[in-house]
């Protein structure tokens, strides 16, 4: 999910620096959206990591 949050932010820039505002507006918005769903899925699943009582793999 990060990965297209990056690939949007990218796609965010390219389209500002072209000129196209309500595009580059619009993959902005997305790759906000996705980057706080990635980060409240990591939250969650490490707090239920830490309550099951796993030692995280490396």
């Amino acid at each position: 999910m990060i990965r297209w949050a990056i690939i949007f932010l990218v796609v965010a820039l390219i389209a500002a620096a072209l000129g196209f505002g309500g595009v580059a507006g619009t993959a902005m918005e997305g790759a906000k959206l996705l980057f706080y769903v990635a980060i409240v899925l990591f939250v969650i699943s490490a707090v239920v990591g830490l309550m099951r009582g796993r030692r995280p793999t490396i």
